[in-house]
């Protein structure tokens, strides 16, 4: 992630709030700053190395479930490849479910003592608030350009923030029983388990 956005939007962190938000995600699970470093190089062409590419797959999964897939790869063609053939045996198949989902920014973060989650997201500008991934954490979601002032707003009103970056949010919901579910579910963990994946969405809630 570190390398992807330093390609995109420069070396510099001060001027890419992608590459700021990434670097501080790295130092959160410990990784060494000449890691960090290296990647930033890599990323700038300060350094050789191998170019990684980010490229998203769309499709529908087992049932419809709208799916959407960003991957980080070296080698878009054999992540193309690789992600088809997950879909395709899972009864699914690649096409077009970006209609499913709106592009936004997403904020988690945590914050102890008591407050009212719907006072703080009016607070920091974002649009919805909702419980988040991790136990005792809220996913707050704005517009897509306004993920680096709703962290600022957030950590000035006491909050850790444990992430910040642009994702994607189900605007169609798609039903299913629960067995149903959960051949979603394991169709959704080999894609996570694919080195390539990096961040997948589905249209269910």
């Amino acid at each position: 992630e570190i390398q992807v956005a330093a390609k995109l939007g420069g070396a510099d962190p001060d001027s890419n709030a992608r590459l700021r938000m990434a670097i501080d995600a790295a130092r959160a699970v410990s990784v060494p700053k000449d890691t960090i470093e290296r990647a930033i190089k890599k990323g700038s062409g300060q350094l050789d190395g191998g170019e990684i590419f980010e490229v998203t797959y769309e499709g529908f999964g087992p049932h419809q479930v709208g799916v959407l897939v960003e991957c980080q790869t070296d080698n878009k063609n054999r992540s193309a490849s690789d992600i088809k053939a997950l879909f395709n045996k899972r009864g699914g198949g690649m096409g077009g479910v970006s209609w499913m989902f709106d592009r936004v920014g997403l904020v988690e973060a945590k914050k102890s003592g008591e407050f009212d989650p719907e006072e703080e997201a009016i607070e920091a500008n974002a649009n919805e608030v909702e419980a988040g991934e991790e136990e005792g954490s809220w996913a707050f979601y704005g517009d897509a350009d306004a993920v680096d002032s709703i962290r600022t707003a957030l950590t000035e009103r006491g909050w850790e923030v444990t992430k910040a970056e642009l994702s994607y949010k189900a605007n169609t919901i798609t039903e299913l029983g629960e067995e149903q579910l959960q051949e979603v579910y394991e169709f959704l963990e080999a894609l996570d388990d694919h080195d390539d994946s990096h961040r997948i969405h589905a249209s269910l809630n």
